[in-house]
């Protein structure tokens, strides 16, 4: 069976556990999370950023910074993952859902000014498989309502948006705040695992604080104050020493995991572009101010009954290859919720979307198998 991810191991993660182990220190905002969060700032140019056990609690983390209260709204789209919207509903927010792009399943960013009410405190783009969504229109938006933007990057490390300005900037640190993923799904890995990055230095010290299960531990153990002890709300969000030095052996090795992972990628791009075009298939698509970090590689059929004669076929050649989200505003928690506007694109991408298997070592026979059973697709 040819698997639809698989984990990939540099070979230093278990030399960098037991180190970890050795200093006797386990739990964390040890030397292993202090160096990745340096990697991260040194690397990218981010501000501050804090290590979380998963994505999920980075967005966590990111509702209570922006102080979301009951009642406020949150514009988001439809076509993401659950973390993305309940991290803003504990907090008592209403989602207002956008559509997707026709090109591409991130947000439309056109649609998100007419979404906007007294009442929207936040923007949550997300940067679907790693492709940068419009930041500039987004951030002008935000800018001019006064609303906090906080990227949801589970999918998008070592990627880029280039604005109108030619600058490049790498996701994650335009917004006031951003999450990132580490789950083995993800390009670079921890088992699980997560980061809050706060460009916005308003939330910098009540960060740590939160992450901290809000007290001022951290600043204790820097010497600023003489005793530490509970001074906000907070939570267990930070990961243990375990997590932070397997993460550390991979960022040692990411430009080595992107290129093989961009080499894949571009290998299924090219076998498939003839038999996309003759079979009315979209392949994925980067828009000009966007880069590939090559997360995932998917095609969106014609409909839901050419998908599902994909999947039977893949699976009869012992391949697994998936689907993904189901639009949130159809979910059985939330549909009752949603105001009955028609998402139109969304639900195209939840119908039509197939990703195929996308892993470092996936074997260079494997890749054609794939390939192969697309093209006697008809």
């Amino acid at each position: 069976m040819i698997p639809f991810n698989k984990p990939y191991l540099t070979g230093k993660e278990v030399h960098y556990i037991y180190d970890a182990v050795h200093t006797g220190k386990l739990s964390g905002n040890g030397i292993y999370t202090q160096k990745c969060q340096k990697w991260f700032e040194q690397t990218y140019g981010f501000g501050k950023c804090l290590l979380t056990t998963s994505c999920t609690d980075a967005l966590e983390m990111a509702a209570i910074l922006i102080d979301i209260q009951q009642g406020d709204e949150v514009i988001l789209p439809s076509y993401t993952f659950v973390s993305t919207a309940n991290a803003f509903v504990l907090r008592g927010a209403k989602l207002v859902f956008a559509d997707s792009r026709k090109d591409h399943p991130g947000i439309d960013e056109a649609s998100i000014e007419g979404l906007i009410t007294s009442k929207t405190k936040a923007i949550i783009p997300v940067h679907y498989a790693g492709v940068a969504c419009d930041m500039d229109a987004i951030m002008e938006i935000a800018n001019r309502h006064k609303l906090f933007v906080i990227e949801d990057a589970a999918q998008a490390i070592d990627s880029y948006f280039t604005g109108k300005d030619g600058i490049r900037k790498p996701l994650g640190s335009i917004g006031h705040l951003a999450a990132f993923s580490f789950h083995e799904t993800k390009n670079i890995i921890s088992g699980e695992g997560g980061m809050l990055v706060i460009n916005d230095n308003q939330f910098a010290k009540r960060a740590e604080i939160i992450w901290e299960k809000g007290t001022n531990r951290s600043s204790f153990f820097r010497g600023e104050v003489d005793k530490y002890g509970w001074v906000d709300v907070g939570s267990s969000f930070l990961p243990s020493e375990i997590i932070s030095a397997f993460l550390y052996a991979q960022l040692e090795n990411i430009e080595i995991i992107q290129n093989k992972r961009k080499e894949i990628w571009n290998k299924y791009l090219d076998g498939l572009a003839d038999w996309a075009r003759k079979n009315d298939v979209m392949l994925p698509s980067i828009p000009v101010f966007a880069s590939n970090n090559a997360h995932m590689f998917y095609v969106t059929c014609q409909n839901f009954e050419q998908r599902g004669r994909m999947i039977e076929k893949f699976r009869a050649n012992g391949i697994s290859a998936v689907f993904h989200y189901l639009s949130l505003h159809q979910s059985a928690y939330y549909c009752d919720k949603h105001e009955g506007r028609i998402l139109r694109e969304s639900d195209r991408y939840s119908d039509c979307l197939l990703r195929l298997p996308m892993y470092f070592e996936l074997p260079s026979q494997d890749q054609n198998k794939i390939i192969q059973v697309l093209l006697n697709e008809k």
